[in-house]
């Protein structure tokens, strides 16, 4: 297997609903939209999909329909959860659809020590051929994988990148020096990408280019290329936008703003709730200056 290597702007793609139904219709043009807009990779089934409250019908059906429009750029499924016996049966069911790589995230609820993280990747890429994405975001799962479990995870040739979404710059940087040659390090927040491309990262998983997918891969392009005057432009107009996105859980706000542009229904599946008038009158305001 030549080890896939992902750099550049990607999407965690949000599920549209309608009628506590997954809308498919209005699903197949969000990926359409993404693959117009440049978009080097894309991520469906992530944390901003809501996967835990989607159906393993639904899960597969999204993934095919992903499958079937990106067909000539890395598709990144998630299939992580806070057991290995579930999580490599979510690669089993996905692999018919071939996704290029699996973002399996660090197991939540349970709090395992870094040993137990580390011998649970391990075991998650021993399962499979595919590539394997780590993703450490300890805000949602109550534990933060460190970076010399990183950099050991690493070392298996099929782990071949991690989202980093701790916030813990110190730490992403440290990942970034030390990573085997071929290893990539996403930025797992918006608001932390230009600052860690600076560093060295090599791209960025984002939820706010489901709204705005051309400035998000100008942004990231730009920062790649050195194109200082344009990266900071772009951050600059974009900062606002970041801030909105996360004003609520996540996809709570994003799907708010998507909502006031008729991309998809200001719908959610509980526990999560649609987004709080106060929230859509700061899209609106975000929106008008963008």
């Amino acid at each position: 297997m030549g080890q896939l290597r992902l750099r550049g702007a990607a999407t965690a793609l949000v599920t549209p609903f309608k009628g506590g139904a997954v809308d498919c219709q209005a699903y197949e043009a969000l990926v359409k939209m993404q693959l117009s807009a440049g978009m080097d990779f894309i991520v469906p089934l992530g944390t901003t999909a809501e996967t835990p409250c989607l159906e393993d019908a639904e899960k597969l059906r999204l993934l095919e329909i992903t499958r079937e429009l990106a067909a000539d750029i890395p598709v990144v499924a998630g299939c992580g959860t806070n057991s290995l016996t579930k999580t490599v049966a979510n690669i089993r069911a996905m692999e018919p659809y071939s996704p290029d790589a699996f973002l399996v995230v660090v197991p939540y609820y349970n709090k395992p020590v870094q040993e137990g993280l580390y011998q649970y990747f391990k075991a998650v890429a021993e399962s499979t051929d595919k590539a394997i994405v780590l993703y450490n975001v300890p805000g949602r799962t109550g534990q933060n994988m460190t970076a010399e479990t990183t950099l050991r995870l690493a070392e298996i040739p099929n782990i071949v990148a991690v989202k980093e979404a701790s916030g813990k710059v110190d730490q992403i940087s440290e990942i970034i020096r030390n990573a085997p040659e071929g290893f990539s390090v996403l930025s797992g927040n918006d608001d932390q990408t230009a600052e860690l491309i600076r560093l060295g990262a090599d791209g960025l998983i984002s939820v706010v280019s489901n709204m705005y997918p051309e400035k998000i891969v100008a942004l990231v392009h730009a920062l790649l290329e050195g194109n200082e005057e344009l990266a900071g432009r772009l951050d600059t107009l974009l900062r606002p936008l970041f801030h909105a996105c996360f004003v609520e859980s996540n996809p709570i706000a994003v799907k708010g703003g998507m909502s006031l542009m008729g991309l998809c229904r200001n719908e959610l599946r509980l526990p999560l709730t649609p987004a709080a008038p106060s929230t859509l009158e700061l899209m609106r305001e975000v929106i008008a200056t963008l």
